[in-house]
């Protein structure tokens, strides 16, 4: 079992506090959030589906993101988040 740093680049914590913001479902965003995080931390390079070289999706409704791993330094970053309820 390998553990990860789980970070979110600055473009998708803006993405994510917007999507937040207009959501009446807020509490389903948070639990997906909370999701997102403890499936990376573990074992992130066996996460989700390869969608180009070097980066990966991860779907917890209502939210998908795209990561990248950085192996070297066992990083997972959330590159990009996006609502697909």
């Amino acid at each position: 079992m390998m553990r990860y740093t789980v970070t979110w680049h600055r473009e998708a914590e803006d993405e994510l506090t917007e999507l937040w913001l207009v959501a009446t479902d807020r509490n389903e965003i948070i639990a997906a959030v909370r999701a997102i995080d403890v499936a990376l931390a573990t074992d992130a390079s066996e996460k989700g589906e390869t969608v180009a070289e070097g980066l990966r999706s991860l779907f917890a409704p209502p939210l998908r993101v795209l990561f990248a791993i950085r192996e070297h330094d066992r990083v997972a970053q959330v590159e990009l988040v996006r609502r697909m309820v």
